[in-house]
């Protein structure tokens, strides 16, 4: 695995184009029917440990290889244009402010995220990228997941998808059973998030024919999530875990997946009981 200490992020980004894929992958296009048994999934690319949802921060954590999924949100411009960004405001991370939805394509080129001074390492400023960029850069090359933040990209968003091929790789991620259900139709890969909120009343297995991960707080009851992973839904991953403690309860209730903030930190310290995985 690759050590990403003290890199600025330009260096980051030229890291990841000339390092080959990880090894686990092998030569062959990737597809969610290639994950391993327990998934880690870096979530807006691993947001304490890299700038979130930046082009540099996907990149240090593909070449890291510590997760197997990379994460990022999705919304819409006032033209059509679908970026990667999480808050539906621009003050939080970039050193603009207003709301995304008022931006074209041209304002969003001036756009430049700030990085926390928390994150380790040396990290620049830079554009947030498009949907398009994220998908031409690691589509097939990792199995990425893609939050729909707005309904209105939806469409879009699957076009971009189908033309290159990646409808195999790539999981559509929302917090709405009626938009994963159209997203199905759209013959896309569906993700739905549940708070632990809404896990007290879901019936899961009412998803089961259209949701492909069923994506769970791990902040949930016990019989919550127990009840999640018999839905018979194919896949019960559990967000968002930040230390050992809580990988390893949801891994012990039966979820098998982790979405993560630091994939670096949880890969360094060892699942109890755990054996080397293979794809």
């Amino acid at each position: 695995m690759v050590t990403w200490t003290g890199l600025t992020a330009s260096a980051a980004c030229a890291a990841a184009l000339l390092s080959p894929p990880p090894l686990e992958w092998g030569t062959a296009p990737l597809t969610v029917d290639a994950l391993p048994r327990i998934t880690y999934v870096a979530h807006r690319g691993g947001a304490r440990e890299v700038p979130e949802n930046s082009m540099a921060g996907l990149a240090a954590a593909y070449a890291r290889g510590t997760a197997q999924v990379l994460d990022v949100d999705t919304r819409v411009l006032r033209d059509g244009l679908l970026v990667v960004h999480h808050d539906p405001t621009l003050h939080r991370t970039t050193d603009h402010s207003g709301e995304v939805r008022t931006l074209d394509a041209r304002d969003w080129r001036t756009v430049r995220l700030r990085p926390a001074p928390s994150l380790p390492g040396r990290w620049r400023p830079e554009r947030p990228p498009t949907v398009a960029e994220v998908l031409d850069r690691f589509g097939g090359r990792i199995v990425l997941m893609l939050e729909v933040k707005d309904p209105r990209g939806l469409g879009p968003l699957a076009a971009l998808i189908r033309s290159r091929g990646l409808t195999r790789s790539v999981l559509v991620n929302t917090n709405d059973p009626e938009l994963a259900r159209r997203a199905d139709r759209l013959g896309l890969l569906t993700q739905l998030w549940r708070s632990a909120r809404q896990l007290r009343g879901d019936r899961p297995e009412r998803w089961r024919s259209y949701v492909d991960v069923l994506d769970v707080d791990h902040r949930a009851r016990d019989a919550d999530l127990r009840r999640a992973v018999r839905s018979g839904i194919p896949r019960v991953w559990a967000h968002t875990v930040v230390t050992p403690a809580q990988r390893d309860r949801v891994l012990a209730l039966g979820c098998d997946g982790v979405i993560t903030d630091a994939p670096g930190r949880l890969a360094r310290v060892a699942q109890r009981g755990a054996r080397p995985w293979r794809a």
